[in-house]
């Protein structure tokens, strides 16, 4: 007979409140308007780390408020609104970005001015992660399935959640809502 530690598998995700955690993490560092607007977006829009530091200036119009999500792994690329709070964020890390004069197109930097990589955000993540005394070992894919089962708490259906994360195959999607199965959408 399997014993109940078998049975539940570890979570794989941050909760809303430990998000906020790894935010306030970010207060008083060297990279904290960076670093904010960096685990906001990727929490609040579900994006993968390539996605994150892949985004162009281009593709963050604090004018008319969205996000153009251009998602990898064949997912559907789309548009998100932005909310106030993201606004600001986003508006804080430009005025510093500006300063620093990088000669890219890249949203976010790194500290040599050039694209920021995806080790960088995967160490700062982690760092937050310690730094916050976080529960479990924190890393960027966590924010992206925080994002799934945040939406899935709020009572999106499951294709909302699919079109928000950009799946093609909504059985990507189906983990999100099984805890709620009043929003799984008909198959």
């Amino acid at each position: 007979m399997a014993t109940l530690d078998k049975m539940i598998e570890p979570r794989k995700h941050l909760t809303q409140r430990e998000v906020d955690r790894l935010r306030d993490a970010t207060k008083g560092t060297r990279n904290e308007a960076r670093d904010n607007c960096l685990i906001m977006l990727m929490f609040r829009h579900g994006l993968r780390v390539s996605e994150a530091i892949g985004l162009q200036l281009s593709q963050v119009d604090v004018e008319s408020r969205q996000l153009h999500v251009a998602r990898l792994k064949k997912g559907l690329s789309t548009t998100h609104p932005l909310r106030v709070d993201e606004i600001k964020a986003i508006k804080a890390w430009l005025a510093i970005r500006a300063k620093m004069k990088p000669e890219t197109e890249a949203f976010f930097v790194s500290e040599r001015r050039s694209s920021m990589n995806r080790k960088t955000a995967w160490l700062a993540i982690k760092t937050y992660g310690e730094l916050a005394g976080l529960p479990l070992p924190t890393h960027p894919h966590q924010l992206r399935h925080a994002f799934g089962y945040a939406l899935a708490d709020q009572g999106a259906d499951t294709r909302l959640i699919q079109d928000y994360l950009g799946h093609r195959n909504i059985q990507h999607t189906v983990r999100y809502a099984k805890n709620y199965p009043n929003n799984v959408a008909t198959l």
